[in-house]
């Protein structure tokens, strides 16, 4: 069932239009151009696609999460990795610290006979 209208899109009715008002002598190397962009952009796009998937088998193992460690620490922008400050040798004591220490203005205990 044909209407004779052709099916065209915009985009190829504009570019009509333009070549139209082109004299004939540019009219071929602006086709030309535009056979390359379109051939250049596809051989573009496979060879990203091979990049990608000869990156991917060749990919090393991700190192995994020391223990201790929150799950994907490492990758942010807060990790320092190499120039992170050494780990002292002999573990501090803990101190209490957060919201809910109150230090030097805790209220005193009293000391000595507490009535029970």
């Amino acid at each position: 069932m044909s209407t004779g209208v052709p099916l065209a899109s915009g985009k190829s009715e504009i570019f009509e239009i333009v070549l139209q008002f082109m004299p004939d002598w540019v009219q071929i190397p602006v086709l030309v151009l535009v056979i390359l962009l379109v051939v250049g952009s596809w051989v573009f796009k496979i060879k990203r696609k091979i990049d990608r998937r000869r990156a991917a088998r060749q990919a090393q193992a991700v190192p995994t999460a020391q223990p201790g460690h929150r799950h994907g620490q490492g990758r942010s922008a807060d990790h320092l990795g190499p120039y992170a400050p050494q780990q002292q040798a002999q573990p501090q004591p803990a101190q209490p610290s957060g919201a809910d220490f109150l230090g030097a203005y805790a209220p005193q205990q009293p000391q000595g006979n507490t009535p029970a």
